[in-house]
């Protein structure tokens, strides 16, 4: 047997890929960026915004892609993405999930560029909430003081 760059390529994940979480069928590029773009309906707007136009920019980067490895990679990641969102507003809230380990070790310096710039722009959107008792303080000994 022959080997490929396909058989040479390594996991990016600890590990297997389970298709069960991926549905198991991919779907083709413009019918997977539409139900991207419909499951974002059902977020916050700002969530939704941010989500909307990082999914275009994305897929308008991706276009030209000949590399059919590349494109079964990045089908399958935005498909596990999509079967992750919640499919009616009334569903579990999207709260994300954490970066694997090793997925964040093989990442390319533009790949370290872009996570970080998506870090600062959640943090920008996503300030903590003020406390709805703006005129009250607390004193030295736990008692609430109206100021």
């Amino acid at each position: 047997m022959r080997a490929t760059w396909a058989r040479l390529a390594k996991s990016v994940s600890a590990k297997p890929l389970n298709l069960r979480h991926a549905s198991a069928s991919l779907l083709p590029p413009i019918p997977l960026y539409r139900a991207l773009l419909r499951a974002h309906r059902v977020l916050p707007s700002e969530m939704r915004s941010l989500g909307d136009d990082y999914v275009k920019s994305e897929f308008r980067k991706h276009k030209d892609v000949t590399n059919p490895v590349y494109i079964m990679g990045f089908l399958t990641q935005w498909k596990i993405y999509l079967d992750q969102l919640p499919a009616s507003p009334g569903a579990r809230v999207y709260r994300g999930k954490k970066l694997d380990p090793t997925v964040f070790e093989k990442m390319s310096s533009e790949q370290l560029a872009q996570l970080y710039e998506v870090m600062h722009v959640t943090k920008d959107i996503w300030k903590p909430m003020e406390p709805a008792n703006e005129g009250i303080q607390e004193t030295p000994n736990s008692e609430l003081t109206k100021s």
